[in-house]
């Protein structure tokens, strides 16, 4: 473990009082003894901050890569108390940028040319400088000495690596600790939470995949008045370095700027959330980082407005059984179907085989009936997910990394949309999607199309079909005497332990006879016939 990182940390901790989070009787001994001088020193401005308030103000000191932690913890309220949620939306990865020098040099050692060579012009100052990578304004070289494409050009940071990798490792026993001595910790899995974070920085750290992930997204939206990605440029592309088409669109939190231009709010809200079905459903490939600083609003059409969408790096996907049970829960849960909602939870796997049914759906009932007494245009669709997720998680429900995704991701769409058209209603657009949806996904069509996509795959192991018939066959036939010696072995052993039985019990019976034989006060109160009787019923229905 790195000692200097290590000291820095600990000073951050202490500073801002971190371990009062932690209830002192779950402390170890040698973090009280720690904390012991410290207790006489003044607080200083930790003082009078909430506790949300030093948790963020913590991860802010300790760097980028801290506060991009912080931002993937806020989105996970089924983990966190909400006052800590709340101050952690409120990290902000705003970063001072490298060096240009280095920017340059990493530029040309990714791409093998000089600048000047692979540009036509280079902006030297940063348009936006991030925790990871950092994006310089471009053109590209057109044919006969013109300027080309209008680009951006994002840069990973120097060294970024290896701080990853150091801080994950102080991560992971952090995460350690907490699962170990937080009266709550192996319910909230922290070591999984520092996993699904490796993932997720490792991705950003990969720029060819994200690369990849938004030509997918391109791909999927071809021709679509709904969304456009940015075109890559492949021939610039590489681990460090990512070419993009350089966008020319409104901030979509740019209110102002969007009704000067007279855009259509509403349809605007709408659309937003059928691109997240569409995403989520039809695709099954999603923008998973879908936040307000990656979500533009193109300047054409302002009465058919349309979405750009960058910053690809972050993407998720259902498996095709998450899917149908999402698509299935979110139609029972709005028709107020909750012994449906608690059947899908076991059916999924999501919750355990054995939870109680009839207790699941009361916890749900209790859940999503205030909710849903409101007017469907007041729910917040996310929200009620969220409560859903977390009465799941009383009845023991594992960690869905697929579904946490799926719920940030909603939760930054439902966000948007209300902030651009306050009176949307989610569920009228939902609605009409997810049935239409449902009644596809069992139409002929989809039925001869599954048929043409795995055929092929069929009709290879179709030969293959008589020799494993015939193998389990054999199998079968060599199990056949086995099965029949250990049925016979446990019948045998019935049979021998009800002999051993019935004897002991006639046993006992010709040994109380002997002593009522011996006993002639006792026989004056129980004839003896009533014994002999007795005996013998006894015996017969014992005996095998």
């Amino acid at each position: 473990m790195p000692l200097a990182r290590s000291l820095t940390i600990a000073r951050v901790f202490l500073r801002y009082r971190l371990n009062e989070l932690v209830p002192a009787e779950y402390q170890p001994l040698w973090l009280r003894t720690l904390w012991a001088p410290y207790k006489l020193l003044p607080a200083g401005k930790a003082k009078n901050m909430t506790r949300g308030a030093r948790l963020r103000c913590a991860l802010e000191d300790l760097g980028p890569i801290y506060v991009k932690f912080g931002q993937l913890l806020s989105t996970r309220p089924d983990l966190l108390p909400p006052d800590m949620v709340l101050e952690l939306n409120q990290l902000q990865d705003n970063v001072p940028p490298f060096p240009i020098d280095q920017c340059i040099d990493r530029i040309e050692a990714s791409l093998g040319a000089p600048v000047d060579d692979l540009f036509a012009e280079f902006d030297r100052e940063p348009l936006a400088s991030a925790s990871v990578a950092q994006v310089h304004g471009a053109r590209l070289k057109g044919e006969n000495g013109e300027p080309g494409q209008s680009v951006v050009v994002k840069v990973l940071r120097p060294g970024i690596n290896k701080v990853i990798q150091q801080d994950l490792q102080l991560l992971r026993y952090i995460a350690r600790w907490i699962e170990r001595y937080l009266p709550d910790g192996p319910r909230m899995r922290p070591v999984e939470v520092v996993e699904d974070y490796r993932h997720t920085i490792e991705g950003e750290l990969d720029l060819v995949r994200e690369a990849s992930n938004g030509s997918e997204l391109k791909r999927n939206f071809a021709n679509s008045p709904l969304l456009y990605v940015p075109e890559v440029y492949w021939d610039y592309t590489r681990e460090n370095v990512l070419v993009l088409e350089r966008i020319d669109g409104i901030p979509v939190t740019d209110l102002e700027q969007l009704r000067a231009q007279n855009t259509n709010m509403e349809l605007l809200a709408e659309r937003g959330v059928e691109i997240f079905f569409k995403q989520v459903f039809e695709h099954n490939f999603f923008h998973a980082d879908m936040h307000p600083g990656n979500i533009f609003v193109s300047r054409e059409h302002p009465d058919r407005p349309k979405y750009i969408a960058i910053d690809t790096a972050i993407v998720g996907s259902l498996t095709r059984e998450d899917q149908y049970y999402m698509a299935r829960n979110i139609l029972a849960m709005f028709r107020r179907d909750y012994r449906m909602v608690a059947e899908l939870h076991v059916q999924s796997g999501w919750v355990r085989r054995d939870t109680p049914i009839n207790a699941f759906e009361s916890a749900i009932r209790a859940v999503c009936e205030p909710i849903f007494e409101k007017p469907l245009g007041e729910i917040s669709f996310a929200r009620v997910l969220i409560s859903l997720f977390q009465t799941a998680r009383r009845f023991e429900m594992e960690v869905q990394p697929q579904l946490v995704l799926l719920q940030k991701t909603l939760l930054n769409i439902e966000g948007l949309g209300r902030q651009l058209y306050p009176q949307l209603d989610l569920w009228k657009t939902a609605h009409p999607f997810l049935e239409r949806w449902m009644r596809e996904r069992i139409h002929p069509k989809t039925i001869v199309g599954e048929i043409k996509r795995y055929g092929p795959e069929w009709l290879e192991k179709f030969p293959q079909l008589p020799q494993m018939a015939f193998s389990a066959l054999e199998q079968g036939r060599e199990l056949g005497p086995q099965l029949q010696q250990l049925s016979d072995q446990l019948a045998g052993s019935r049979q021998r332990g009800r002999t051993r039985y019935a004897r002991m019990i006639v046993g006992g019976l010709l040994a109380a006879g002997a002593a009522l034989v011996a006993s002639p006060g006792l026989l004056a109160q129980i004839p003896a016939a009533s014994w002999i009787m007795g005996a013998a019923a006894l015996a017969l229905l014992l005996w095998p």
